[in-house]
């Protein structure tokens, strides 16, 4: 098996590679540049799990980023356990034929329990007071304090937040580089999130982006010339490209004014109750999985949805087998929006009893996905805040807005244009070019199993 390296740089699409990102600009143009087809979702974990299973989200289950589960009667986003994805993962068909054959995952997702030999993953420290500390997960175990002490802690509050910025993706690059200089696995994944900030925040407008591209050329110009120094096969890859969008579409809204929704007032502040609603929408970028409890207002909520402005495909069970996401986990309904809209989780009608969590970053209690996680209210709300953390009070950092025309790039849907697809380039074999995302599970077994 042949050294291997998947850079998987988020958010790169073809429209971004220029002037201001040289030096993939001149690996592209030297190795050759093509474009992925959208997986449906063009979401992380959908894609990624594709990638390494060769499978497409019917089969692995990763229907998106979080689903809806029917046993527990919750939503659940970004679960970690690698058993989550259906399949034989590229790495243990590779070790049946090499047992010498090791790999590392960096910061790739549903990293945790999985069989490959280096794992690294975003884990916090919940403490018994409520605080969230930064640290990550590792296997094994102590790769993480070796991390930790040679780069220093994990900058979770970079990694995702309205603090985001280039020092989470630096952390995790320095981080590949330690893995690999020290055990040297035969496959490396790694994942580099840095553009999925700018471009969710300002979409392609390159006035506001250029120098986030600039940085995010500088780290992939670091790894690429340590692994092209050893000798490796390297895959230059993106999920997925990040569109502009204008139009919010508040699918839980909707289904609530036509009393689909079961709500709860807690402190008097309202929750959505997934297992006592008719209905509800599970949120994610421009997919929406409606899910059905109560069987008999399928056909209107079918009607409904389909004519709401922007929501540009409807997908019932059978329909989605044409598809690839039909799975017990995937939606009654599958909704997918057009080029410049996208969903919210959003389900209140009045920001005054909107939940607490609302207003915080809590991707695990918020029933869909929220991009507007990446903005604050105010500077100065944050710098109170901080200071009351400082001076040993209690505090709540809820200094998310509530206003989700602030989000002006996303992803997920299967009508964006060539220029905001995935992209890919490998310095291996440019004749041999996958046109979708299975495809790439086949390229990324050729780079290791090909003698030539």
């Amino acid at each position: 098996m042949h050294k291997t390296v998947v850079i998987d740089v988020v958010g790169l699409s073809s429209n971004l590679i220029g002037e201001h990102t040289p030096f993939i600009k001149n690996f592209t143009t030297l190795h050759g540049l093509q474009t992925v087809k959208p997986v449906l979702p063009a979401v992380t974990t959908s894609v990624q799990s594709t990638y390494i299973t060769g499978k497409w989200p019917s089969e692995t289950g990763i229907v998106g980023n979080g689903w809806y589960d029917k046993t527990d009667c919750e939503v659940k986003f970004w679960k970690q356990s690698n058993k989550l994805v259906q399949g034989e993962k590229i790495w243990e068909r590779a070790k049946k034929i090499d047992p010498s054959f090791t790999t590392s995952k960096m910061f790739w997702w549903y990293n945790m329990y999985s069989s490959a030999d280096y794992a690294v993953t975003p884990r916090p420290n919940y403490l018994a007071d409520g605080r969230k500390m930064p640290d990550c997960y590792s296997y094994p175990a102590g790769l993480r304090d070796e991390l930790q002490q040679a780069l220093g802690q994990f900058p979770l509050f970079k990694f995702w937040g309205p603090g985001a910025d280039i020092t989470s993706t630096q952390w995790i690059a320095d981080a590949t580089l330690f893995t690999d200089k020290n055990y040297d696995p035969t496959l490396t994944l790694i994942y580099l999130p840095h553009l999925d900030y700018c471009l969710q925040k300002y979409g392609d407008d390159l006035s506001k982006i250029s120098t986030h591209l600039k940085e995010i050329d500088d780290v992939v110009k670091q790894l690429v010339e340590h692994y092209e120094a050893s000798g490796a096969r390297i895959i230059l890859l993106s999920e997925y490209g990040i569109m502009p969008v204008n139009n919010p579409i508040h699918i839980n809204r909707l289904l609530r004014k036509e009393g689909l929704l079961g709500i709860r007032v807690e402190r008097g502040l309202e929750l959505l109750d997934a297992g006592a609603s008719r209905a509800f929408a599970v949120a994610d970028h421009q997919v929406a999985h409606i899910y059905i409890n109560d069987t008999s207002v399928l056909s209107k909520v079918r009607s409904l949805v389909s004519n709401i402005p922007g929501v540009a495909l409807v997908l019932d069970k059978e329909q989605q087998q044409a598809y690839h996401i039909n799975h017990e986990r995937s939606g009654d309904l599958v909704l997918v929006a057009d080029t410049n809209s996208w969903f919210t989780y959003y389900f209140w009608l009045d920001d005054a009893v909107a939940p607490d969590y609302a207003r915080v970053v809590d991707i695990h209690k918020k029933p869909g996905y929220d991009p507007v996680e990446l903005f604050m209210t105010s500077k100065a709300r944050a710098g109170y805040k901080l200071l009351r953390k400082k001076l040993g009070f209690r505090y709540v950092m809820d200094v998310i807005p509530l206003d989700a025309t602030l989000v002006k790039g996303s992803h997920g849907s299967i009508f964006a244009d060539q220029k905001y697809h995935a992209v890919f380039c490998s310095n291996h074999n440019k004749a041999e070019t996958p046109a979708d995302a299975v495809g790439v599970y086949q390229y990324i077994w050729n780079c290791l199993a090909e003698d030539q």
